[in-house]
């Protein structure tokens, strides 16, 4: 960004629509990637847009306790959240029941937390030329679309945008320790259609 962010913000309040250009060009792809994460492609654009009339109503009380980012990503949350309830397509977050415990439904891993089925030798020379493949992106792509929709919002805040675990728990209002078993439940499905892919 070219403002710092506390002159961002005024100038926001204030109106000027080179700041509220700057801030649309910085955010809307990561905002219209986590509006699909909950809602899908049909409703996504409408979920940011909503996003952006709440941003502009609520700026004047940003109180900056957190980064404009993840205050603008948990706005687009809320409205994702409230859209589905209008849907009547409640999102489930009762995969959060035993997190708190620890408890990690893969069976790839036994009780001790040893691998029950290790992972398979790769042929390819490095897992960047396995992750190369068109059609494996494609794989990728469909597994991550199918997955809960929490845990698609953590891969793509966590593994394709680079934030920290601490600013994602925020955006998504859990804790930290049920963060990291979603990600490690996500990221379980992604390698199994690597490692699928690798086997053909």
């Amino acid at each position: 960004m070219k403002n710092n962010e506390a002159e961002l913000i005024q100038q926001l309040i204030a109106g000027k629509e080179s700041a509220f250009r700057e801030v649309v060009s910085e955010y809307q792809a990561s905002m219209l990637y986590l509006a699909r994460s909950f809602v899908g492609d049909a409703i996504a654009d409408e979920v940011v847009q909503e996003s952006w009339m709440s941003v502009l109503k609520a700026l004047p009380k940003f109180e900056q306790r957190s980064s404009l980012k993840t205050w603008i990503l948990r706005i687009v949350t809320n409205a994702a959240l409230t859209r589905l309830r209008k849907e009547s397509r409640l999102v489930q977050f009762g995969e959060l029941e035993d997190l708190e415990s620890g408890k990690l439904s893969s069976d790839r891993f036994k009780p001790n937390a040893h691998w029950s089925t290790p992972p398979t030798v790769w042929d390819q020379s490095t897992p960047e030329a396995i992750l190369q493949s068109e059609q494996l992106k494609e794989k990728l792509w469909q597994a991550i679309s199918v997955l809960p929709p929490v845990q698609q919002a953590i891969i793509n805040l966590r593994d394709m945008q680079g934030m920290e675990m601490q600013e994602i728990c925020k955006i998504l209002e859990i804790t930290e320790s049920n963060s990291r078993v979603l990600l490690h439940r996500a990221r379980v499905q992604l390698w199994q259609v690597i490692e699928k892919f690798n086997q053909d």
